[in-house]
């Protein structure tokens, strides 16, 4: 048994298409193929049921992908020490702006030997990918608790609103969430990021009115072009962290009137054997100003 094949294999297994896992490995997909059969060869059992139109993990297949995964972990473990570096895989999340880029500098003033690695993914895929030892640390927006993995809080993440610049309200210095009533609400799926979602909701409601609904785009980018167009007045939230990297001349970003709307950041970690570089991490990121100091 190789690395080779349980890479092979795991790539397969999350892709569930040897064309694409193929193109991620950078390889021809007839040597995908070749190598993961060699792999079922000697492990005698089938890994994947194959059809022309589906490929799907086989219960030996389901059984062998953790412990597939553990091994690659603990080979890449076993290189950064042999280079005399530690390796960190992060996972990050869309918005952390200036505070990701502030964390890496830190880290690197602090542990100069550590070797980061970034992961971009969605919620649910980052706490799977800590809690089987994928990702050593993931970056995520609630303190929910997951299967497998402590939630450590980090700071508080403002939200601001986004408009169209030529909309009246553009010229108001900050806005109470009720001014926005007669805007349509353009805002990501709730099933892609239900705290953010529940959360502007909530805080309508709370403001006595029901949020109208506007286009859902794929992309945050997506959702400005639409609200810079301006043939419809609408509104997106967007963090302040984020927004301050965002340039558009046809849209504005403007705080909430206190008390304002944040979501809590976290950091996921596994329950069981923490990564080592985790103390150093946590060091990095405690040094970072919270948002309100770097607002004053």
């Amino acid at each position: 048994m190789e690395l080779r094949q349980l890479s092979y294999f795991v790539t397969v297994a999350e892709e569930l298409h040897f064309g694409r896992a193929a193109d991620r490995l950078h390889i021809v997909q007839s040597a995908v193929s070749q190598q993961v059969q060699r792999l079922e060869r000697e492990l005698g059992a089938d890994l994947f049921d194959r059809s022309p139109r589906h490929v799907r993990l086989t219960s030996a297949g389901e059984r062998l992908l953790p412990e597939a995964r553990a091994v690659l972990a603990a080979a890449e473990r076993a290189r950064a020490a042999v280079r005399g570096r530690t390796s960190l895989r992060l996972g990050t999340s869309t918005g952390l702006g200036e505070h990701l880029d502030r964390a890496l500098g830190e880290l690197a003033v602090l542990a100069p030997d550590t070797a980061v690695q970034l992961v971009s993914a969605g919620t649910r895929d980052r706490l799977e990918q800590v809690a089987d030892g994928r990702l050593d640390a993931a970056f995520v927006r609630s303190l929910e608790p997951a299967p497998g993995v402590r939630i450590l809080p980090l700071w508080e993440d403002p939200l601001v609103v986004a408009l169209p610049a030529a909309h009246p309200l553009a010229r108001e210095t900050e806005l109470a969430i009720a001014d926005l009533a007669g805007l349509e609400l353009c805002i990501t799926a709730r099933h892609n990021n239900p705290a953010l979602v529940d959360l502007v909701i909530a805080a309508c409601h709370s403001a006595s009115f029901e949020p109208l609904p506007g286009p859902v785009s794929g992309s945050l980018q997506d959702t400005l072009a639409t609200i810079g167009a301006g043939a419809i007045p609408m509104w997106t939230v967007v963090y302040a962290a984020h927004a301050r990297v965002l340039l558009s001349s046809r849209v504005v970003f403007r705080p909430f009137r206190a008390p304002g709307l944040a979501l809590p950041i976290g950091l996921a970690v596994r329950r069981e054997a923490p990564p080592a570089a985790l103390d150093v991490l946590l060091k990095a990121l405690t040094a970072l100003p919270t948002s309100n100091d770097h607002e004053s």
